[in-house]
């Protein structure tokens, strides 16, 4: 018997076995692999379609030297798709509810972007901490505000995915206990409470996919700026 309705974002251990890392590593298993045959099938063309025309949009507005990371954003879309659509299967668990490991994801990958920035253009990503005309008296408060913004940009990143994932299945969970205590009482209002059931559920795989994409999507803007 569930507790509480947070109770479904406690990472499940069975035989003292923590579930969220096969959670973590199943994804890839699902991925279909390529093959030396001259005719694919219909999953792999799809796939293969999909990833270009990702490819493309992220990469193509940066230059030479941001199109090295093209495999690793691609291979993050991927990674979080698998990871907030799998989620959504019963008795199944979700890591991107934890804020742990969004910030696990967020952090390392944008210090690196900071990183890369310093080094290739210090000059320019110095430049960022200070818009262009500012009036002299401005100029400290306006360098401590682009900091706290550029030190929150992770934070950002890791708790928007967190909050949207667990909102989006918090909301479910409170419609679906709402559904199963309607039954018995009001069948004509419980029906009506599952058919929005149905389409939340609906809105939730749209919102999983577009948190995946717009993680990538963002980190990609913080590689750009500092490129």
């Amino acid at each position: 018997m569930t507790l509480s309705f947070f109770d479904q974002f406690m990472s499940p251990v069975l035989f003292a076995v923590p579930l969220s890392t096969i959670a973590l590593v199943i994804p890839w298993a699902l991925f279909p692999s390529t093959s030396n045959r001259w005719l694919q099938n219909r999953a792999l063309v799809l796939q293969n379609w999909l990833i270009s025309h990702f490819s493309h949009q992220i990469i193509s507005p940066m230059n030479a030297m941001g199109h090295k990371w093209a495999l690793i954003l691609l291979s993050l879309f991927l990674y979080l798709l698998s990871l907030n659509t799998l989620g959504l299967l019963p008795y199944t668990f979700t890591p991107t509810t934890q804020l742990s490991f969004s910030l696990a994801l967020a952090i390392p990958l944008w210090l690196a972007t900071v990183i890369i920035g310093f080094r290739s253009a210090p000059g320019l990503s110095l430049a960022h901490l200070l818009p262009e005309g500012t009036p002299t008296p401005l100029i400290p408060i306006l360098i401590l505000i682009e900091t706290a913004s550029l030190l929150i940009r992770p934070f950002a990143l890791g708790v928007r995915l967190t909050a949207n994932m667990t909102a989006g299945h918090l909301l479910l969970q409170l419609i679906a206990t709402a559904a199963y205590v309607l039954l018995p009482l009001m069948p004509a209002v419980a029906v009506l409470t599952m058919t929005l059931l149905f389409l939340l559920t609906c809105l939730e795989v749209a919102v999983a996919m577009i948190q995946a994409y717009v993680f990538v999507l963002l980190l990609s803007l913080y590689l750009q700026e500092n490129l």
